[in-house]
């Protein structure tokens, strides 16, 4: 829903114009990176467990679920991968609700209200 969902908020690029631009930046070169979004929660915990031993490090962009869940930190702790939460808005200037973050703890960092830089600053 990037792109569509509250763009005054979000902007309007969608999270494939997000990828072509970050895969095209100077920074990301020599960089492997795998791109992977849901929606459900149970499959980005799968997509976590199988990045152990194969990657150098995490980008994630929790969403709603950096508010409440506990099995996605769980998930992150496990694999032992460097971890970075970002978010394309600045949570700690937003709503209380989403202020609170269970995911930054587990995380070597949190970048956020960036935009699309949030991903290449991450």
């Amino acid at each position: 829903m990037l792109g569509i969902r509250e763009p005054d908020v979000y902007g309007s690029e969608t999270l494939s114009d997000i990828e072509n631009w970050l895969n095209e930046q100077p920074e990301s070169n020599g960089h492997i990176i795998f791109w992977f979004q849901s929606n459900h929660e149970g499959d980005l915990i799968d997509r976590i467990h199988e990045a152990m031993g194969n990657s150098d490090g995490i980008i994630i962009n929790p969403g709603a679920f950096t508010h409440y869940s506990y099995a996605l930190r769980d998930a992150i702790s496990s694999v032992n991968i460097p971890t970075v939460e970002v978010h394309l808005t600045d949570i700690e200037s937003r709503e209380d609700f989403r202020k609170l973050s269970v995911i930054t703890d587990v995380c070597i960092k949190r970048v956020a209200g960036f935009g699309k830089k949030s991903y290449l600053i991450g």
